[in-house]
């Protein structure tokens, strides 16, 4: 059984690099065709994350929309949605957001050891939470969600779970999509923050894909380890 899962990371930013604006509402950066194609990547994956300040920010369900996508996975003998997973560093999760009361599937909190026991108070009702280290152990979460049998992570934020993953030098692929507009807001969140990344201008990431979308443009990068 390999030591982690492969990670996929999957954003969409405007041109300037923003994931959302400053206002009360989600920016809406994908159009119906972008969104089907991240429903079918969603359908492919054992588990998809995203971190706690994303629940808070935009109470994403994270299921698999298409009936057919959800009904193949149950024919081939998988749950009709992947496990869900969340990262928290001060167990601050309410129980009625929609990552925890949507979906029958497996609910995974990972909480730092500091915030280990609001997470539980919070949420160990509903989901099962896991100590990930003081500080938060981005190895030891893999090697546990691998344990539990998950072969393919996908990774759909925030900024701060995008800059963790790229940082720690353990995605396998990046699926960046570029909306046609500016946002221009300094206090708009970004996709990655600031960081130390493995692949920067003397070691490439690898493009596999440019292909257009309506308006958009998706961009899919390998990023080999032994390329950083």
């Amino acid at each position: 059984m390999p030591d982690r899962p492969h990670v996929l990371l999957s954003a969409a930013m405007s041109v300037d690099g923003h994931i959302d604006d400053s206002g009360p509402e989600p920016l809406l950066l994908s159009d119906a065709a972008d969104l089907d194609r991240v429903d079918a990547v969603r359908a492919g994956v054992d588990a998809i994350l995203v971190g706690a300040s994303t629940l808070r920010l935009d109470d994403p369900r994270l299921l698999v929309r298409s009936a057919e996508r959800r009904a193949a996975r149950v024919a081939a003998g998988r749950d009709p949605d992947p496990v869900k997973v969340t990262v928290t560093g001060s167990g601050d999760l309410d129980p009625a957001a929609r990552f925890f009361t949507t979906g029958d599937g497996p609910k995974i909190v990972y909480a730092a050891t500091p915030a280990l026991d609001a997470a539980r108070k919070a949420v160990g009702a509903v989901a099962d939470v896991v100590d990930a280290g003081d500080p938060l152990d981005l190895h030891r979460l893999l090697a546990d969600l691998a344990g539990r049998g998950v072969a393919r992570l996908m990774v759909e934020g925030g900024t701060a779970m995008h800059t963790l993953f790229l940082t720690a030098g353990v995605a396998d692929e990046l699926q960046l999509v570029v909306a046609p507009f500016f946002v221009g807001d300094a206090r708009a969140p970004r996709f990655v923050g600031p960081g130390r990344f493995p692949h920067d201008t003397a070691h490439r990431m690898r493009l596999a894909e440019a292909r257009p979308i309506g308006d958009l443009v998706l961009l899919h990068y390998l990023l080999d380890p032994a390329d950083a």
